[in-house]
């Protein structure tokens, strides 16, 4: 813990830039590096995208060499993999990626064969949140009663419905960054304690943070906010507010009129104050939407990559970004 903590001190813009300069090196290496792997004794990891990226990190520690297939600035639904990249995947000693995300990625993995290949999916529950969020189509209205008993019950469900961006709520996040130290314990049991120990210390971070949104959430003027890319379904749910999607959750969709119509319906009666756009997609629907309904834009970060205009240099900073801009637009007590 005592190294996370440090880490808190150091000015953001100096992490920030660090944290630029090495993601690039990262990328930039990576591509031709990965098929050495394992040179160095370490375990050559291969993530996905941000998210489980930064799970590999701060999980595998100085244990670990991790290679990313999203590069900084990337959209990752949209990503193309080279056939390099495709075929430098079976060399990875460990795949972490999350299945249904990155259509390209799900392909890839899967003709790869890697023995230590995790989805990160399959280490918690995925839900429906519906295609037009912000209808959930009746499906689980009874909120948390969930459980995990549906873990494996949702083979027969149509994958399209199930929402992929369960990292954006840090329990569930929690859950997958156990799932991780548990699996990276397996295929390097040398370094199992390691592991063990870098696993807990992160845990009790997105616990701390998931305090902070629920005592900063608990208490304010609106509960609804509108937002370009439909990502915050799982956020929403775990701190009793209302995403309203303005297109679903393809974040370059364009939304329909009737959508329009809805949205500026919604806006009035719910207070919403912010139309909220993210930094890796088009703000154009957010800014002329604004507009025409007299809110103000902001930026909610689905976090699918950090990059110099993120406002935070990790995951965990631009969460604590978020739940301030939250705060903003929902006139937080």
């Amino acid at each position: 813990m005592t190294v996370m903590n440090v880490r808190r001190l150091i000015p953001t813009a100096a992490v920030a830039g660090a944290v630029a300069l090495g993601l690039t090196t990262l990328s930039a290496c990576s591509s031709s590096d990965a098929a050495e792997g394992g040179s160095d004794g370490k375990l050559n990891v291969v993530a996905s995208f941000y998210p489980m990226q930064f799970l590999a990190e701060e999980i595998g520690g100085s244990h670990v060499s991790v290679t990313t297939l999203t590069k900084p600035g990337t959209e990752p639904h949209d990503l193309e993999l080279s056939p390099r990249q495709t075929g430098g995947l079976s060399d990875a000693d460990y795949i972490l990626f999350l299945k249904g995300v990155q259509p390209a990625v799900d392909d890839a993995v899967e003709q790869a064969g890697v023995k230590n290949t995790v989805d990160a999916a399959k280490l918690t529950t995925l839900e429906n949140h519906g295609s037009e969020v912000g209808h959930d189509h009746g499906h689980e209205e009874e909120g948390e009663e969930h459980g995990h008993e549906g873990e494996h019950g949702h083979e027969g469900e149509e994958e399209a419905g199930l929402d992929p961006h369960i990292w954006l709520d840090p329990v569930k996040y929690a859950e997958v960054a156990e799932g991780v130290g548990k699996s990276l314990e397996k295929a390097d049991p040398d370094h199992a304690a390691d592991y063990r120990k870098n696993t807990d210390a992160l845990v009790t971070e997105l616990n701390t943070l998931n305090t902070a949104y629920e005592t900063g959430l608990k208490n304010t003027s609106s509960k609804t906010f509108i937002t370009t890319h439909s990502a915050f379904g799982y956020l929403a749910e775990r701190y009793g507010l209302t995403q309203e999607g303005i297109a679903g959750i393809d974040p370059e969709a364009e939304p329909s009129p009737a959508r329009i119509d809805e949205i500026h319906t919604v806006a009035e009666e719910s207070k919403a104050t912010t139309v909220f756009f993210e930094t890796l997609a088009s703000d154009k629907t957010a800014k002329t939407l604004a507009k025409d309904l007299g809110l103000k834009t902001g930026v909610l970060d689905p976090l699918e990559g950090i990059t110099d205009k993120s406002a935070g240099a990790d995951y965990i900073e631009v969460m604590k970004s978020n739940l301030t801009a939250l705060q903003k637009a929902l006139g937080a007590k």
